[in-house]
């Protein structure tokens, strides 16, 4: 009898790792970002600028009118879609893009819309845009964006746009998380309202490029996860005005040569990683698990891999104010997926948006 607990203790990882996932749909181009608008109705932006919602019961795409004009070149196009944790059907859904300005320029943008059901073709109304970010280039690189949100305002990323000088420059939104109350006001308890030079709307800085951002309400935190160069993408607890180094601080190195970008791995008055990817995984994308589908999930951070292929599963620990990564899973390798998008649904099944064009429920 104890042989046989001890075989099914060795077992029980195994057997969870290769826990069943079901296709839903392969016909989707290049999804980037996705957020439940109803029951079953998952509104899924593409990349190039369209915008789909996809039926779960019956299986169908769907498309939607009305998105915003996008900048589709590089890493821009039209980016994250997401709603607050208290939205209702027909209650507002918050997307960013990266928005065509003249000159041949983008800066990634942030604005809000409903979705009109009652009739065909499905469209947009209402359309606020909240925010035109000032991080405008010429450069495809590194538009962020994620969304969150906390109990009354949205979070939002930007990335450096290939300028790694940005991370540290008040005067731009590059390289920052921005925070705003959700109708697109700055909030006066924002950390550099009051420095003069400093743009107001941001919220923390000395970031690369973040393509996660989560919430975790039950401790009031911020979470993101972004990219590094060659080694050191980073999750991070972020917190109100503080410096995450980017680029005086890295754990990665140069593209071209074997050193480390910066002049150090850790600076006193910079905040450091909560954990440290080496070689990188190239997030593209991070959730707080709270469902019932995956109980042994319950406050993990999951993040969807785009280099390394699989989804990637974050034990915490620590304290509310001093968190720890303690324990890592990588989950779905075998499909050789590069994992773009995650969402949950009511009864905490979880929805992966593939780079390849599939739509997965696990």
């Amino acid at each position: 009898m104890k042989f046989l607990l001890l075989i099914a203790t060795l077992l029980t990882p195994l057997l969870h790792a290769a826990s069943t996932h079901e296709v839903l749909t392969d016909k989707l181009s290049r999804p980037w970002g996705m957020a439940f608008v109803a029951p079953g109705q998952l509104l899924i932006s593409e990349r190039s600028g369209q915008l789909k919602l996809f039926d779960a019961g019956q299986r169908q795409l769907h498309r939607v009118q009305g998105a915003p004009k996008v900048w589709s070149d590089g890493q821009g196009g039209l980016l994250d879609v997401a709603v607050a944790a208290d939205y209702q059907p027909g209650g507002w859904i918050y997307f960013t893009w990266s928005a065509p300005l003249p000159e041949g320029r983008a800066a990634t943008a942030l604005g809000r819309a409903r979705l009109d059901v009652s009739q065909r073709p499905l469209h947009l109304t209402d359309w606020q845009t909240l925010l035109i970010s000032q991080s405008a280039s010429n450069s495809g690189q590194h538009f962020g964006s994620r969304i969150a949100f906390d109990e009354q305002h949205v979070f939002f990323s930007i990335g450096d746009r290939g300028e790694r000088d940005n991370g540290q420059r008040l005067t731009t939104h590059a390289g920052k998380i921005l925070r705003l109350t959700r109708n697109g006001n700055i909030p006066a308890d924002n950390p550099f309202i009051n420095k003069p030079g400093a743009l107001a709307e941001i919220w923390s800085y000395g970031h690369r490029n973040p393509q996660g951002l989560a919430y975790d309400a039950a401790n009031q935190r911020l979470w993101a996860i972004e990219h590094g160069p060659r080694g050191g993408d980073e999750i991070n607890l972020i917190i109100k005005g503080h410096n995450y180094g980017w680029p005086v601080v890295s754990w990665g190195k140069e593209y071209w040569n074997p050193m480390y970008v910066g002049e150090a791995r850790s600076r006193p008055d910079m905040t450091d990683p909560v954990k440290m990817y080496d070689p990188s995984i190239a997030p593209g994308s991070l959730l707080f698990y709270q469902g019932k589908a995956h109980p042994q999930w319950q406050g993990n951070l999951l993040a969807g891999a785009l280099k390394l292929t699989h989804l990637n599963r974050i034990t915490l620990g620590g304290t509310p104010s001093q968190p720890q990564a303690v324990a890592e899973e990588r989950l779905l390798t075998d499909l050789n997926e590069r994992m773009r998008a995650l969402a949950t649904d009511s009864s905490g099944k979880l929805y992966i948006a593939t780079d390849s064009g599939r739509l997965l429920r696990y």
